[in-house]
């Protein structure tokens, strides 16, 4: 139930949708013009590519490995389902960080497989999907979470309750993903690539964040 995850999950869960938001939005805008932090896309474009064009075709395919990568990455990681302190949320935010300002640097140098660094960070976030007695949150695309919140929307209408805290978790985090697209264009409009720098940044900060409270709380 989501009325038992902790407070902080709602800040975390918007500040990584904003995350997720900036870095697609440098994917979108890139010389690439490539969604990273969700794969819906990409894999009908692969098939498409498979079609005319085999070096955009092997970029995709990077893409959607590099993405399934940083989700073992987690998956390795991450021990049991359930939303805990002490476990290794801050070691995989840190290491998000570092492929986001190892993409941007390379993406700068025109090193064109090296948003496959960020997709694997994207990959690494998504897998921190918190499963909490049966609430899932993802916060790198919003498919599920509109699905999920029209369902919810649906049954209030034929009498059934509406889960406030729930629907407040989903809010919370399209609005974090919308306004990481807003800041990210006009990151980009003076940084272009590099933009994925200040992305890079907020995961250190939150690793960082996520570490003292541990300590304090433990």
């Amino acid at each position: 139930m989501f009325t038992k995850l902790p407070k902080w999950v709602e800040y975390g869960a918007f500040t990584l949708a904003f995350i997720a938001g900036v870095v697609n939005a440098v994917g979108l805008l890139g010389f690439e013009h490539q969604a990273i932090s969700h794969l819906s896309g990409s894999v009908t474009l692969l098939g498409i590519k498979l079609m005319s064009s085999t070096s955009a075709a092997l970029l995709l395919l990077s893409i959607l490995i590099s993405f399934m990568l940083g989700s073992a990455l987690s998956g390795f990681l991450l021990a049991g389902r359930s939303l805990k302190l002490g476990r290794h949320y801050d070691t995989l935010l840190f290491i998000e960080g570092a492929l986001l300002l190892a993409s941007a640097y390379l993406l700068n140098q025109s090193y064109v497989y090296a948003i496959t660094l960020a997709s694997a960070a994207c990959g690494l976030q998504n897998a921190l999907a918190t499963n909490y007695s049966g609430a899932v949150v993802r916060t790198t695309h919003l498919t599920g979470i509109f699905t999920d919140l029209g369902l919810m929307i649906g049954k209030a209408l034929k009498g059934e309750q509406f889960d406030t805290r729930k629907g407040v978790m989903f809010l919370l985090i399209i609005a974090g993903f919308l306004l990481g697209g807003v800041i990210g264009f006009i990151l980009f409009e003076h940084y272009q690539v590099l933009t994925l720098v200040f992305p890079a940044v907020a995961c250190f900060v939150l690793s960082i964040t996520y570490r003292v409270y541990r300590l304090r709380t433990l």
